[in-house]
């Protein structure tokens, strides 16, 4: 198709040439001091066509033989640039291989050959990523002199060069999560405080910020890490509950006393202090903390509202009435007997409210609840023996020895 296309071409030159040329009678002349030359028009046209043709090969010729040291200069560039490109893509494919010493020597070799180019010195991006592979090579060979060293000089590089200013976040967050697996959560925290406002809410940033909190025993950090990793879909909605219960958990375990415990409650997320199992743990802790009836303000909105929790939901927060029972006022007794009505099928709500009673004295109905639920194999062998113990101190004040034996007994098999 090419060859058509210029045989079409060259036809229409010819026609046009032809159509021109062919009835040009015109003369030039030419004089030259006593000289003169006389020649037709189309002869003259094609000498300088020819002339200019010959002047212009003549010039890239030269051009040609005086560029020939800089054209094979490049070519040697290009040359020691592949093969620096390809020691560099042999460490990443011997790192990810997990052959590590391999890695650091194809780094090596790599930076090497830069080095030793001065035309491929002005690449940072291509070093400040050998550095980092050689840098990752030695920490995963524990050698973690050459790792800082190797680390040290790809950051100083990418602070002062532009074009590398994004591998300076790859090198930050892996310098974290270096410190992280050294088990030196100061430093890791120190390091994602000094990456900018963007880079620190990515998901990878708020993992790693995680981890140094729970390393670094900061629970209150952790929740609110959490909490932003939960909004941005960093876990799903079963582990992300459990992670969030769990930290709060550690923050109210962290209160040495009411005081203290209070300044958490109130530090907490709003998505936390409505969560019956968090509000359960906290009243727990007040109790021991010697403030029931402040645990029991903050169960009491739970309470109020048992039929919108699930049956988990409702055992921990019966769990946490229990721990707070102490000082329980006549104020409880119609929540108490709502719930017994509303959830007779379900122990820790029996256990909850015969322990309540059981504290105010009515040993009637207390004793009634309680035995119900010292055989239910639904409750777990503590609240069970609780149970039965709560039973023996009833059947003392009532002088019933025998029963109260009875009872101590059954608690003594339950372990």
């Amino acid at each position: 198709m090419r060859a058509v296309i210029w045989f079409l071409l060259l036809f229409a030159v010819a026609v046009v040439a032809a159509a021109t040329l062919g009835t040009n009678d015109g003369l030039v002349t030419i004089y030259w001091g006593t000289y003169r030359l006389d020649a037709s028009l189309n002869l003259f046209l094609l000498a300088v066509a020819g002339t200019c043709f010959a002047l212009v090969s003549t010039i890239q010729a030269v051009n040609s033989l005086t560029g020939l040291p800089q054209r094979a200069h490049e070519w040697r560039v290009a040359r020691r640039d592949r093969v620096a490109q390809a020691a560099l893509r042999d460490a990443l494919a011997q790192y990810f291989g997990g052959r590590y010493s391999r890695a650091q020597s194809a780094a090596q070799r790599a930076l090497a050959i830069q080095v030793d180019t001065p035309d491929l010195a002005q690449d940072n991006e291509f070093t400040v990523l050998g550095h980092l592979l050689a840098a990752g090579s030695a920490h995963r060979l524990q050698d973690r002199a050459k790792r800082d060293e190797q680390l040290k000089r790809a950051l100083d590089l990418a602070r002062t060069s532009y074009a590398a200013r994004s591998a300076e976040e790859g090198a930050s967050l892996l310098a974290a999560e270096w410190a992280l697996d050294d088990r030196d959560a100061a430093r890791a925290l120190d390091l994602l405080a000094d990456l900018p406002p963007g880079v620190s809410r990515r998901t990878h940033a708020l993992r790693l910020k995680l981890q140094a909190t729970r390393l670094g025993q900061r629970p209150q950090e952790a929740l609110k890490t959490a909490r932003l990793l939960a909004k941005h879909q960093g876990f799903s909605k079963i582990a992300a509950t459990g992670l969030l219960r769990s930290l709060a958990s550690e923050s109210l375990a962290t209160a040495h006393d009411i005081d203290q415990l209070r300044r958490i409650w109130l530090q907490f997320d709003g998505a936390d202090r409505r969560d019956p199992v968090v509000a359960a743990g906290a009243a727990t802790r007040a109790a021991a903390l010697g403030a029931a009836e402040e645990g029991r303000a903050w169960l009491r909105p739970f309470w109020d509202r048992l039929g919108e929790l699930s049956s988990d939901d409702r055992a921990a927060v019966a769990q946490g009435l229990i721990a707070a029972l102490p000082g329980i006022g006549p104020e409880w007794l119609h929540r108490l007997e709502a719930a017994a009505q509303s959830f007779p099928r379900e122990p820790a709500i029996a256990h909850a409210v015969g322990s309540a009673l059981a504290e105010r004295g009515l040993w009637g109905k207390a004793r009634q609840l309680l035995e119900s639920v010292t055989e239910d194999a639904r409750l777990s062998v503590n609240d069970r023996r609780r149970a039965c113990l709560s039973l023996a101190r009833l059947a003392e004040q009532e002088g019933d020895s025998e029963r109260a034996v009875r009872c101590y007994e059954a608690a003594a098999r339950l372990g």
